[in-house]
């Protein structure tokens, strides 16, 4: 779970929440209970349905075919845009050694398909090949986090931190939005329940699994914000591509920071390659549920739904090259808010089949409180999402329901 949510979105958001000042530590704090609450209430789910699928499978529980269909539907588009978000941030620290590619936007759009599908591959091959990187990348991104996390809790300048709203305008719009941004380092804390049916005891297992990788995760991110906020001033930061290679420059050198950026480029290629296999392993959930046309839930000689992977990774393609005229930060921050929203959408029909469930189990009042809080959380960072990310968002879900009726359609003709 730490090394599946823990990816581009710490390594980016300094440049991204720069703008709002202090009102993203208010994001922070905000997004950091959120996160919780969404763990206490994916926990109670998961001790009550330990079923593949995750969101997609407690909506689809809760709701019925139509409303699982249409929630499967919008957390794959937040894995493929994630996906293509990821990839992103990882050429935004590849830039750091290859200038060109924070210039060059052919050549960064260039690259970023070439590690989409450079992973799709390894992941097509085995499983056992995906966690191989998947341990190897983890065990490689902690630590340049906590290392500008303590060069600048220790070293930093006090007068790098901003002004409390530089923006000017809403408070209320400010920290909401912050709040999106700041939940985008909390998505794949979720898919912790997606692959439960291979789980040994998964009602036991994924509350654990849950719990303390949200908190640990929450601690390194903090540690690792303040570090390079105190290393930075907010203008140098909201222009960087790579904010924690660059603060460590002023500490380390460029030496050092390579290092730091060497740390970020496994950071977010772990991460991409988590999502490219929760891709694979979502559209085979829906595909045996019968709601996603096509073969998609069979598996190749590796034992893998390749197919899947595949497709995931072609729609993650056209997102990177529909965006590859903006600068590096600009399509990174239209794409994780589409992939947060895509995903909150899902994690809000589970709060509510977790107030359905709640009724006929023991502490019902409790899980009901947790799940209607899980909603609320949700339902706010869908707000600060804002209008145009809402509104592309909303039409990509709506597409989806005449591939519902025509599922339907042929169902019906397969039984008479």
């Amino acid at each position: 779970m730490v090394g599946g949510t823990i990816g581009s979105g710490i390594f980016m958001l300094p440049a991204l929440l720069a703008p709002f000042g202090l009102m993203g530590f208010a994001g922070w704090f905000i997004a950091g209970c959120g996160a919780l609450i969404l763990t206490l209430m994916l926990s109670d789910l998961s001790r009550a349905l330990p079923v593949i699928g995750g969101p997609y499978a407690y909506a689809r529980a809760g709701m019925g075919d139509f409303i699982g269909f249409w929630i499967g539907w919008g957390y794959w588009i937040a894995i493929w845009a994630a996906t293509a978000a990821i990839s992103v941030a990882c050429v935004g620290y590849l830039s750091f050694f290859f200038p060109r590619l924070g210039t060059s936007a052919a050549g960064s759009a260039t690259v970023t398909l070439a590690i989409i599908w450079f992973l799709v591959y390894i992941n097509s091959r085995s499983v056992a090949a995906s966690g191989q990187v998947q341990l190897v990348t983890t065990l490689l991104k902690i630590l340049p986090l906590l290392l500008v996390g303590g060069l600048g809790i220790y070293g930093g300048n006090s007068d790098h931190l901003p002004d409390i709203n530089p923006m000017g305008g809403s408070y209320f719009a400010a920290i909401a939005t912050s709040v999106t941004l700041v939940m985008w380092a909390f998505v794949g804390l979720e898919g912790a329940t997606v692959p439960a049916e291979d789980m040994k005891d998964p009602g036991r297992l994924i509350p654990k699994i849950l719990l303390t990788g949200t908190l640990t995760v929450l601690g390194i991110y903090l540690i690792a914000y303040l570090g390079v906020i105190l290393l930075l001033p907010a203008d140098v930061l909201a222009n960087s591509n790579a904010p924690f290679a660059d603060a460590s420059v002023a500490v380390l050198g460029r030496s050092g920071a390579g290092i730091i950026a060497a740390g970020a480029i496994m950071a977010t290629f772990g991460a991409l390659n988590t999502q490219i296999l929760l891709s694979g392993q979502l559209v085979r959930a829906i595909s045996l549920d019968g709601l996603f046309p096509g073969q998609l839930h069979r598996l190749n000689a590796g034992g893998t739904p390749a197919s899947a992977m595949i497709v995931s990774g072609a729609l993650a393609s056209l997102l990177v090259l529909m965006n590859y005229s903006k600068s590096l930060v600009e399509a990174f921050n239209m794409m994780i808010l589409l992939s947060t929203l895509t995903t909150l959408i899902p994690l809000a029909f589970a709060a509510v089949t977790a107030m359905l469930l709640a009724r006929d189990q023991p502490g019902a009042r409790k899980k009901i409180v947790t799940a209607t809080l899980a909603f609320l959380y949700a339902l706010l960072v869908i707000i600060g999402a804002g209008a145009e990310t809402v509104y592309y968002g909303f039409i990509l879900l709506v597409a989806a329901m005449p591939c519902y009726a025509l599922l339907k359609i042929k169902r019906a003709d397969l039984n008479q």
